[in-house]
């Protein structure tokens, strides 16, 4: 109860908010090419300096943290990461953070990530703490904005990693050989070639609404179709469920063409029939898999009948889907994002793997990661940390359900959209508390 009564001291005896606020000012508004703002900077700077002094004075041996607690998190926050100290005894060493709808957000933020939060990271990184950003976002949109907000020395230092299009590659820079590593190049040869040949044809085949709607986004390897219409909008729901339609007949075609004894010379070389049969495949195996794919198939009366088989199907299984598309399209996943994307990924890659090869090139060796994120693809990895005692879980309060329902269960830390400062806060005070122990 000792460091529960002293963290109680703190918050009572000493003025924790004007201190904090000191901090803030001070690490977020350096002192400008003008006199009067350089007054103001040296003078909060001055008191500061006081005011940590004072917490200093009053703990002896461990005043120097109970300072860095105070100007960094509130008493809510501080008492939120010291029960995570008791409860796991380690410190976070490693950041594995989601970037969209979890750094940033496009309703409070602006699609920024604040200042604030950028500044922690740059404190974490400076207590040699990794970062691993993990994302379905290409590559190169990650380093722009990245190198921008935490500047390319950080990005460089070797202790940042980029685990991107939900884990198809990994991007270490300062690691030599080691810096991008391609983990597509490990799937077989048939994989592959069901995604070149989709990349390949899919704006080229598709219908007008979806041609003039929709954009190939610029990925190595997963297939992904953005709307040319802001994100969540109406016409981007619109455009973004005939892209969804589209891809699955689309998938199907393609991969009845490359899945040996699934060949259109079985069904007496009629494309048509071949190319109506394989759409009704890939909806049905997906729908049956995914809730809101069945539901926008439903929505477009685009929903095969149950258990409706296809004529001329040899090895065709109960839900009418043959027997070698099933085992392959187990391999191979179709997301949708309302308003947002319509995309097929590999389910043999995806961010765990991902983050386990980041971690490997940055030599976190036995992880205590805090993992942040707010969709389907983050709950993987944090349900990969659960497994191993590796790490805690925390997410916006907009995440999915599922998410939330793991966040909730496990420590419960779920904070307001666009404030990942919040739980960042919480973990700077577990790490300082579990120091000085």
């Amino acid at each position: 109860m000792e460091r529960y009564d002293q963290l109680y001291r703190l918050y009572e005896e000493f003025d924790a908010e004007r201190l904090a606020a000191h901090q803030a000012f001070v690490d977020l508004f350096p002192p400008l090419d003008s006199r009067v703002a350089l007054t103001y900077w040296e003078d909060a700077s001055d008191e500061l300096e006081e005011l940590r002094g004072e917490i200093r004075d009053a703990f002896p041996g461990t005043g120097e943290t109970y300072a860095d607690v105070a100007a960094h998190a509130t008493r809510d926050q501080a008492f939120a990461g010291l029960d995570l100290a008791t409860k796991y005894d380690r410190s976070v060493n490693a950041l594995v953070l989601d970037v969209d709808e979890t750094l940033r957000s496009a309703g409070t933020t602006d699609n920024e990530i604040p200042r604030e939060t950028l500044h922690l990271l740059t404190e974490f990184h400076e207590d040699g703490i990794p970062i691993v950003v993990c994302t379905g976002q290409t590559l190169e949109n990650v380093k722009g904005f990245l190198s921008q907000g935490l500047g390319n020395a950080v990005v460089n230092s070797g202790d940042v990693s980029v685990v991107y299009e939900s884990g198809t590659g990994v991007f270490t820079p300062g690691h030599g050989p080691d810096t991008k590593r391609l983990l597509y190049e490990g799937l077989d040869e048939t994989v592959r070639g069901v995604f070149d040949r989709l990349r390949q044809r899919v704006l080229s085949e598709a219908p007008e609404t979806v041609a003039r709607g929709c954009h190939l986004q610029g990925n190595e390897f997963n297939v992904t179709l953005k709307p040319n219409f802001e994100t969540g909008s109406d016409d981007a729901v619109a455009v973004i469920d005939d892209a969804l339609v589209y891809l699955l007949d689309l998938l199907g075609v393609v991969v009845a063409e490359c899945v040996e004894g699934i060949q259109a010379g079985e069904r007496g070389d009629d494309e048509d029939v071949l190319g109506a049969a394989a759409g009704e495949w890939t909806r049905a195996f997906y729908a049956a898999r995914d809730p809101e794919i069945e539901a926008v198939l439903d929505d477009r009366g685009e929903l095969p009948a149950e258990g409706a088989e296809t004529e001329g199907a040899d090895g065709t299984g109960e839900s009418g889907v043959p027997d070698a598309v099933a085992a392959f399209l187990d391999r191979v996943d179709v997301a949708y994002y309302e308003g947002d994307a319509a995309e097929v990924v590999s389910r043999e890659l995806d961010k765990p793997g991902g983050v386990e090869a980041a971690f490997e090139v940055l030599g976190v060796d036995d992880p205590f990661a805090l993992v942040l994120g707010d969709s389907k693809s983050d709950l993987r990895v944090m349900e990969w940390v659960a497994e191993r005692d590796a790490g805690i879980a925390a997410a916006p309060e907009h995440a999915s359900t599922v998410v939330l329902e793991h966040v909730r269960e496990r420590d419960d830390l779920v904070f307001p959209a666009g404030d990942a400062g919040d739980v960042l806060r919480t973990v700077y005070a577990l790490d300082r508390l579990v120091a000085a122990e």
